[in-house]
């Protein structure tokens, strides 16, 4: 990553903050950052949504991607030639089939992880320990998903496959831990009332599938639930779509006035079909640990926010404003509708998602309203459930 920011301890309560090292202008990359690990979410690779198994690029063309969304195989998409997917790149692991955008990430999993994990010719046993876990998790974690228990597999397969295993665990262990009762919240949330019984089972399956004696810890009750909450906690959606590629670059084509109304006229039709048909999810989702993103604190009013714009797992971080050597950077981790709400209703959401109290500057000026919710905010109260914040989690 560029110099342009760093991580620094704050306090023991707020742990580390992101700080610029220089000015950094308001819509500059601040920088881009590949995870340590990454994964698609499971329901979502289940329903066809085709993605670079390392990288998460999308793997359909977009015309193929619109087709599949309306449910209709004989959409034609004008200007083809602004899809950026390239078929001819795709590689296949010659084992067990899955799929990469190219010959570099086959190799780049090879070389980390996929060793461990390639299930070879039991890809389609269900009796597999590796399929057994997935199976268990797709019936704990239904849509929207917000976690994957193969980011952790992958963390383990990781360190199995290095010669350098000191290496990956401190890395690993850059990521914020929590205290044991908060890492039963953020368990218990992502598991739902079962949650005893359901990381137990978990656990059980995770060890059939992948014990390794260098990290036995990781295996014990204890070890196994402050992995899953380090996860819980850090892991940042991952969205990427060759549709949304496709409309980027059609809005930057110059055409004369008709033909641009026609087109934009055009994808507004197809997106609003889309909605009819697939509802939100229009995105190959995954998600991964990002080192330097997991340093940004969360501010009502933040002053950068991250985007996927290459179509794969790189991260951008993107000033908002103007922001000054020596200040923290803040994304939000909540969406634009839920940062327009009272601090009480906003600190609700952080509260049970993220275990904290906000204190940004936003909230500390409305720290004296009524910690009551106004009327209208009362009825969408029920609303904001955890696919909002997915959603602006994983924005293309």
């Amino acid at each position: 990553a560029g110099a342009a920011a760093e991580a620094r301890f704050i306090s023991s309560a707020k742990g580390k903050g992101l700080f610029a090292t220089r000015n950094i202008r308001k819509g500059e990359t601040v920088f881009v950052e590949r995870p340590v690990v990454a994964s698609q979410f499971l329901w979502n690779a289940l329903y066809n949504y085709r993605a670079c198994d390392h990288c998460l690029r999308a793997l359909e063309t977009a015309e193929e991607n619109a087709q599949r969304l309306l449910g209709k195989s004989s959409l034609v998409l004008p200007h083809p030639e602004q899809c950026s997917i390239r078929k001819d790149l795709h590689q296949q692991c010659p084992r067990c089939q899955v799929t990469y955008c190219s010959a570099e990430c086959r190799q780049a999993a090879l070389e980390q992880y996929h060793q461990v994990l390639c299930l070879g010719p039991s890809r389609d046993d269900p009796t597999h320990p590796l399929n057994k876990l997935q199976e268990a998790w797709r019936n704990m974690h239904y849509p929207p998903e917000t976690s994957s228990i193969m980011l952790m597999a992958r963390m383990v397969a990781t360190i199995k496959q290095a010669k350098d295993k000191e290496w990956w665990i401190k890395a690993f262990s850059q990521f914020c831990n929590k205290t044991a009762n908060e890492e039963e919240e953020i368990v218990h949330k992502l598991l739902g009332d079962k949650f005893k019984g359901q990381l137990e089972l978990l656990r059980l399956l995770f060890t059939e599938a992948l014990y390794d004696e260098y990290l036995s810890r990781w295996f014990t009750p204890e070890g196994f639930r402050s992995l899953f909450a380090l996860v819980g906690t850090n892991g940042q959606g991952i969205g990427t779509s060759s549709l949304s590629q496709w409309v980027h670059a059609c809005d930057a084509l110059d055409l004369p006035m008709l033909e641009r109304e026609e087109l934009d006229a055009f994808i507004d039709q197809l997106y609003k079909d889309i909605e009819k048909e697939s509802g939100e999810f229009l995105n190959c989702e995954g998600s991964g640990l990002y080192v330097l993103q997991s340093c940004c604190n969360h501010s009502c009013i933040p002053n950068a926010e991250t985007s996927f714009p290459e179509n794969n797992f790189l991260l951008h971080l993107t000033a908002l404003e103007d922001i000054e050597a020596g200040e923290e950077i803040c994304i939000s981790y909540l969406d634009c509708c839920q940062r327009e709400r009272s601090r009480h209703s906003r600190n609700k959401i952080l509260r049970e998602n993220y275990l904290f109290t906000c204190s940004c500057p936003k909230c500390l000026a409305q720290a004296d309203d009524a910690d009551v919710t106004s009327d209208e905010e009362e009825e969408g109260e029920g609303e904001t459930d955890d696919a909002e914040l997915e959603d602006e989690m994983t924005d293309v």
